[in-house]
């Protein structure tokens, strides 16, 4: 029995909760907030201070460090078959303004300490692993979000994404300059054999139902739209209710729509009305345009396009009850992902063979797996956090649960090598 078959047949969770937890920490101090978050806004100063650490670590660790052309860091720690493409994992390590410690830096730090533990166990895995640090996920700084990934699944053309710009007109190619991150490794055409990702769930269920792992089965399928209604302004004393054109009135039976749509299409439909500007925005004056977005996410295309049918219908009948015309213009559409069954299979399995508390469960939230699952099978792993509450400062998560999900990584990293290097599991 190899060193890689023992573990996969042991009960031992193996890595060390406490230096995944200091380097959390210590990953946190860089932009740490007053009120225990991080603000560490990508390809700023902060982020290449984080990102120096990276790197520091990962040699330590024995790896080799290369850079792309949009940044994203990649840490190779070689396997015996050097022809054989890598299992890689990672996530993020830019920030929301007001960010936590946890969202993309667990995934990170998780990979990481995968490596540790491998080299502490003396364990030489079939296929090489890799752990990446995707540039600019949280699209906080610039447009659009999960930048780094996209590029390398030649979602977004380096040219254009280079010539992207923050609100003070500097470009992402310039403060790549500016950090020394702009690499020399070509950012298309890299195998990759598999690919997950460990990440806080950044919302209740797991905690609501006390599970620790969350397997997750695919992502929402998402469609947002900006939406202009526009009536008529007009005195609010003088004119009466039945000759006003009110675009708020029919903005409001929009957003009801909305969330009916969402709640008569479950389980897995989401719908979220997250903006809305009345103009001209007087006491006195009844609103003649309202400018409104329109967020609407299921697991299942034809659900999601149902949800969106509701809706179109209720404007096109507010419109025509109400006087109002309207500009309905789509913004994003991410389609409905299923994970990769090997994959899911692969965490559910080392769950299990953990004795860890699990459930199926999807993401609601855009990741950087989404993206690879396009290049390789992948998947990914959830562990609870606190309240469910993620993007602000006091996100939390136990150190205890942070370990068990990076226990699953390890096992579903070393199941993915075995699969590979046996043909079980193929890009």
């Amino acid at each position: 029995m190899t060193p890689a078959q023992h573990v996969l047949q042991s009960t031992e969770r193996h890595v060390s909760s406490e230096r995944l937890w200091q380097s959390l920490m210590a990953l946190a101090r860089l932009g740490a907030t007053p009120k225990g978050g991080v603000c560490r806004l990508a390809l700023t100063d902060l982020d290449r201070q984080a990102r120096d650490l990276f790197v520091e670590w990962c040699e330590a660790a024995g790896c080799s460090v290369s850079v792309d052309g949009v940044g994203n860091i990649f840490a190779r720690r070689p396997g015996r078959n050097p022809k054989l493409p890598p299992v890689m994992t990672g996530s993020h390590i830019d920030t929301q303004p007001t960010g936590g410690k946890f969202d993309g830096c667990f995934g990170v730090m998780a990979g990481l300490e995968v490596i540790r533990t491998l080299n502490d166990l003396g364990i030489e895995t079939e296929a090489p692993l890799e752990v990446v640090v995707w540039t600019n996920e949280e699209g906080s700084r610039f447009p659009p979000c999960m930048m780094g990934s996209g590029v390398f699944a030649g979602k977004f053309t380096l040219e254009d994404t280079l010539a992207k710009r923050d609100a003070q007109g500097v470009t992402v190619g310039e403060a790549l300059n500016a950090i020394g991150y702009a690499g020399q490794r070509a950012v298309l055409g890299h195998p990759v054999g598999a690919y997950f990702e460990a990440h806080i769930e950044q919302g209740p269920i797991l905690e609501d139902q006390a599970k620790t792992i969350g397997v997750v089965l695919g992502a929402l399928g998402q469609k947002w739209f900006d939406l202009t209604l526009r009536g008529v302004e007009a005195h609010a004393g003088p004119t009466p209710m039945h000759l006003r054109k009110d675009a708020l009135v029919g903005a409001a039976a929009v957003v009801e729509a909305v969330n009916r749509a969402a709640l008569g299409h479950q389980p897995h439909a989401c719908g979220t009305v997250g903006c809305l500007q009345a103009y001209p925005g007087s006491r006195n004056v009844i609103p003649g345009e309202v400018r409104m977005t329109l967020d609407l996410r299921h697991l299942e295309g034809e659900q999601l396009d149902s949800m969106i049918a509701d809706v179109r219908a209720v404007i096109d009948a507010t419109c025509a009850k109400h006087g109002l015309s309207h500009e309905l213009t789509p913004t994003a559409d991410f389609p409905a992902l299923y994970f990769d069954r090997g994959c899911v299979d692969a965490v559910r399995d080392s769950a299990q063979a953990l004795g860890l508390a699990h459930m199926d469960i999807v993401s609601g939230a855009g990741h950087d797996a989404i993206f690879l699952a396009e290049l390789g099978p992948a998947g990914m792993i959830f562990v609870p956090c606190e309240n469910g509450i993620s993007h602000n400062e006091i996100e939390n998560a136990t150190p205890e649960d942070l370990a068990a999900g990076c226990a699953v990584l390890l096992r579903a990293m070393l199941a993915a090598s075995e699969a590979i290097a046996s043909g079980r599991l193929a890009a």
